[in-house]
């Protein structure tokens, strides 16, 4: 038995494993995929942090710029102790070696690391490197895993907890892609680290395809409690056509946004919520917008933006030099997720805690700050591999022989559920449905929202979950069946479309990234997280 079974191979859960390594702990870590195709990869602008007092910023302004943006849904406690950590955690990623950009004159290595202003905050606090800062965060902190020793199982797709009777985690069982059975991995205490649902935004979102929530999904039917998700950021800048996340940095380096006349309409830099309906305004009004860089000039482009200049001119056939960039805002990061206390434990759950964007730890309330995201993956999955630490040293009392039952007895349902899969009739293809569920969701739970809309929508997703019994899949082989898995994915995408849409219609007021234009201004009767529960197969607002 694992001290520590970490389930997922982002930022969040690289970060959990290395802390826990570090305190001696047996870390086993899941992931679906490959380690480093995570969506840590597309926070590209960077990550907050108060290094320095010198310029006027301090940890005070960082702490009020971030309950602001969440809009009277933030957790002050849990604010006040990321902002604080942040120093400490630039300072980790710089010994562990990532390759921050860096500016002359500094009086010390930390002091030397480059900083940009992003959407929302009154300081130059992001620490970057150059347009790769999350990628460059993800690769090192791998690097700093396999170095550690850390043990990872790939090409598991994560099928549910293994629970008793007192609500208490003991591990889960997983589909071995490769090998096309379940199995088992038992641990004293399980940290989830899956990433967030705006996936769900099917071709509507910067998010990969994996995107889909499934820790979230397990959770809930575990008995675990969701909180705020309605509550789903639209990043203002991605390619028109492809949905390719084009970075804020190239605004917090100086980029305009333009309308169909070559004329700003919005600030660039305010909170990422407000930039975002202002485009889809204009784009309600059959006008394009763009992504004006080209002031910028090519040196500092090149250098500071080398990634958006290739992913303009690879996906779009644009060049950002001389063209501005048609853009959309799409699906980017969800702020609600699993329920958690201050040490980062699902309320619901014993023994099992979550991290990074599948947790709602309240740091992000209506609306994330920018730049916080990667903070918050590192700050808290220090703590969580404290706190998972020191709750699996307190089990020294297992009843084995009834784990062993317990487990078994999720293992025969897993291979159940798997077989009932295989022998579906698949008269319905759920590829088609999930395109359609995730045009719905951009059109009606999405930047703009209204009662009727989302009514109706629930009522559609309703006819589509009551299909499930006729979709399946084509693919009826056992090993490294990926049509397979993403029916898998489809379904938990299903449970929680629908936690969202419900709990948007309960939302009846606009706030932060929820914004109903029946209910247009914030409501001090909402000023609350909003929670729902699986009762009875069907998700209910609690």
């Amino acid at each position: 038995m694992v001290d520590i079974l970490i389930i997922g191979s982002g930022g969040a859960g690289l970060v959990t494993a290395l802390g826990a390594i570090e305190q001696g702990a047996s870390v086993k870590v899941i992931t679906k995929t490959l380690p480093t195709q995570a969506q840590t990869a597309m926070a590209q602008g960077g990550i907050n942090a108060v290094i320095s007092t010198t310029k006027g910023d301090s940890v005070e302004a960082h702490i009020a710029d971030t309950i602001r943006s969440a809009h009277g849904l933030a957790d002050e406690v849990m604010i006040d102790s990321m902002c604080h950590e942040a120093p400490k955690a630039i300072e980790w990623l710089h010994r562990l070696g990532v390759p921050f950009s860096r500016v002359d004159g500094a009086s010390t290595p930390i002091e030397s690391v480059a900083q940009r202003r992003l959407g929302g905050a009154s300081a130059d606090r992001a620490c970057y490197a150059q347009d790769y800062t999350g990628l460059k965060i993800l690769h090192t902190l791998y690097d700093q895993c396999l170095k550690a020793g850390v043990e990872f199982i790939t090409e598991h797709y994560l099928m549910n907890l293994i629970r008793d009777d007192d609500m208490v985690v003991h591990g889960a069982t997983l589909w071995d892609m490769d090998g096309g059975e379940i199995v088992s991995v038992q641990a004293r205490s399980t940290v989830l680290a899956t990433g967030g649902y705006a996936e769900l935004y099917h071709h509507y979102t910067t998010n990969s395809y994996g995107s889909t929530g499934d820790g979230i999904a397990v959770a809930l039917r575990a008995g675990a409690v969701l909180s705020d998700m309605e509550f789903v950021q639209f990043h203002p800048t991605a390619l028109q056509d492809s949905a390719i996340l084009i970075s804020e940095s190239a605004r917090g380096e100086g980029g305009y946004l333009i309308d169909h006349h070559g004329e700003r309409f919005t600030d660039e830099l305010a909170p990422r919520d407000e930039v975002a309906r202002a485009i889809f305004r204009q784009m309600q009004m059959g006008h394009k917008v763009s992504l004006d860089i080209r002031h910028l000039g090519e040196e500092k482009i090149a250098t500071l933006m080398p990634q958006e200049l290739h992913l303009c001119r690879l996906h779009a056939q644009i060049d950002p030099i001389t063209e501005p960039i048609p853009i959309m805002p799409v699906a980017h990061y969800t702020m609600g997720g699993i329920a958690v206390d201050i040490e980062l434990q699902i309320e619901g759950l014993v023994g099992c805690f979550a991290v990074g964007e599948c947790s709602n730890a309240g740091v992000h309330g209506a609306n994330r700050l920018g730049g916080n995201s990667l903070l918050e993956i590192v700050t808290f999955g220090r703590a969580v591999a404290s706190s998972a630490y020191a709750y699996s040293q307190e089990q020294t009392q297992i009843d084995m022989e009834a784990l062993a039952s317990t487990t078994e007895a999720q293992v025969v349902f897993d291979r159940g559920t798997i077989e009932k899969i295989f022998a579906k009739p698949n008269e319905v293809n759920f590829y088609h449905k999930r395109k359609v569920l995730g045009k719905l969701l951009y059109k009606d739970a999405g930047i703009l929202r209204y009662r009727d809309a989302l009514h109706e929508a629930v009522i559609y997703l309703k006819t589509i979950q009551d299909k499930l019994s006729i979709m399946g899949v084509g693919d009826k082989s056992r090993q490294s069946n990926q049509n397979l898995v993403e029916f898998l994915e489809f379904r938990n995408a299903l449970l929680l479309s629908e936690a969202l849409l419900k709990s948007a219609l309960h939302r009846q007021e606009s706030r932060g990234a929820h914004h109903r234009d029946d209910f247009s201004i914030e409501r001090a009767d909402f000023a609350r997280h909003s929670y729902c529960k699986l009762l009875r197969g069907e998700v209910e607002i609690v």
